[in-house]
């Protein structure tokens, strides 16, 4: 896609994920009312999406608990200030192998492969304007672990997202996962204004370099939408490159634990710096309602229980 500075931005907070950060941290919220408030403090800093995953409230631990998104979700649409849900959907394909010499039986804890359906129901029932899409399978950086997303679990899953009336956020780790999107657009899973976000820096699939990042922007069709990120000390640069570049910007305690040397961050002040990176630049920060405009969403209630 030809290079153009983005002058109308908006960002998304990633609230909490799953890695094992909740003991480094006070700042990483937990249960649902911490991730909800932190949420909240994150829009009311100039966030236009939040991305939620939930926790066990007391470990800490990533769950894929429906009544814990429910009560995430809930909070969220009661709050004095408006925003654009977005919920993972990244949960459910998770394999732990044994050692090199004997990989299988699988490992337990850690395994933890769900059904298409089964790795979508919170989102049935909680109705988010956004969910994530992670399209490929990826080593991270732990010995026996794969993130399981395999072609024909995507189609069933993007199918599924798109019958429900939520968009798609296409999680695209690689340059394959890139061209393996724009296939289930050509099929008709997804639609033609397809949402995606580049994740850059997490091992490992696509290095931070700019010259991978760009191979990234380049791959992105011209009538979709694009947001970034890096880990770590490259969150706020990769901010300012994707606006550069043309795209959108995403923050938050999942991907970057700090906001200066030696000073733990909150959700909202990763935001606020966004806001002044952003506005630095000569763009503009956008609202959820502009967001929604945008990129064609629209906001719903949860399903009754």
């Amino acid at each position: 896609m030809p290079l153009a500075m983005n002058r109308e931005v908006f960002i998304t907070c990633a609230v909490t994920g799953s890695g094992g950060t909740q003991d480094r941290s006070p700042h990483v919220p937990r249960s649902p009312k911490q991730i909800a408030d932190s949420a909240i403090a994150a829009a009311k800093a100039g966030a236009a999406i939040v991305h939620c995953h939930v926790r066990d409230p007391e470990t800490g631990k990533p769950r894929r608990d429906v009544s814990l998104y429910r009560e995430v979700t809930e909070r969220i649409r009661d709050a004095d200030i408006d925003v654009v849900l977005n919920l993972t959907a990244g949960m459910g394909g998770d394999m732990v192998f044994g050692d090199v010499e004997n990989p299988l039986p699988l490992r337990t804890p850690g395994t933890d492969m769900g059904g298409a359906s089964d790795r979508v129901e919170h989102v049935r029932q909680c109705l988010p304007e956004i969910c994530t899409l992670d399209c490929g399978t990826m080593n991270f950086n732990e010995a026996d672990y794969v993130m399981t997303n395999t072609p024909g679990m995507l189609r069933a899953m993007g199918g599924m997202m798109t019958e429900m009336g939520v968009k798609p956020e296409i999680e695209a780790f690689d340059t394959g996962h890139l061209w393996f999107a724009k296939q289930l657009v050509e099929e008709g899973v997804l639609k033609c204004d397809a949402l995606v976000q580049l994740c850059m820096g997490v091992p490992w699939g696509a290095p931070d370099d700019l010259n991978t990042f760009m191979a990234m922007v380049n791959n992105v069709p011209q009538e979709w939408t694009f947001s970034a990120f890096s880990l770590g000390r490259n969150q706020m640069a990769y901010a300012a490159a994707a606006v550069l570049a043309g795209g959108n910007v995403r923050v938050g305690l999942e991907d970057n634990l700090w906001l200066d040397k030696g000073v733990l961050a909150t959700n909202a002040q990763l935001v606020e710096r966004a806001v002044t990176i952003v506005e630095n630049l000569g763009a503009r920060v956008i609202g959820p309602d502009e967001v929604r405009k945008k990129l064609n969403l629209t906001k719903r209630a949860p399903l009754a229980a």
